[in-house]
């Protein structure tokens, strides 16, 4: 287990990436999500590993990612943010209805993160899609659901982060660190 890596994760478009940016803006070392780059080079290169696609080869890309994230956070001194991990693989294919093979689960329970997880609700208000967020707002809100069940199953506790503005969120997460 790595204390020093957290994982912040939720549904799309609950904005993780926009917390993790406001908190590498005040000093704090992150990794970036897999999914959207992971997106952005198959499309850029006209490739299939997609969750339009072939959802399963595209979770063995994000693990792959997660793997290497985890490697490279682990190298780090003081708290690292991680932009989603690798029990986030194994929800995705969880709310995907794939199966979750063995290697998946054995990386999601090797590779530990900090007891303490950040999960972003679901929250309309700020939800949007884009080119690689395609998801709808049910899609959205059943992902965060399952991440949750996800990281919870792996005994991971659960920190929701309040539905404010990026800084309150960021103010938030600073005291959670703080009292770890």
């Amino acid at each position: 287990m790595c204390d020093h890596m957290f994982v912040v994760t939720g549904g799309p478009g609950s904005g993780k990436s926009s917390l993790i940016d406001a908190l590498r803006r005040r000093g704090f070392q992150s990794t970036p999500e897999a999914g959207r780059a992971i997106i952005q080079d198959q499309v850029r290169i006209g490739g299939t590993s997609l969750p339009w696609a072939d959802r399963a080869m595209f979770a063995e890309l994000m693990l792959c990612w997660e793997l290497r994230s985890w490697h490279e956070a682990a190298k780090m001194n003081g708290p690292v943010l991680m932009d989603r991990g690798m029990a986030d693989v194994y929800g995705y294919l969880t709310l995907c209805d794939l199966p979750v093979p063995a290697h998946v689960i054995a990386a999601a329970m090797e590779f530990r993160y900090n007891v303490k997880v950040f999960i972003a609700p679901y929250w309309e208000e700020i939800f949007s899609q884009d080119a690689e967020r395609k998801q709808d707002r049910k899609e959205a809100e059943a992902t965060g659901a399952v991440m949750a069940e996800t990281y919870a199953r792996l005994g991971y506790q659960l920190v929701e982060l309040p539905r404010e503005t990026v800084e309150t969120r960021a103010d938030f997460v600073m005291h959670n660190l703080k009292s770890d």
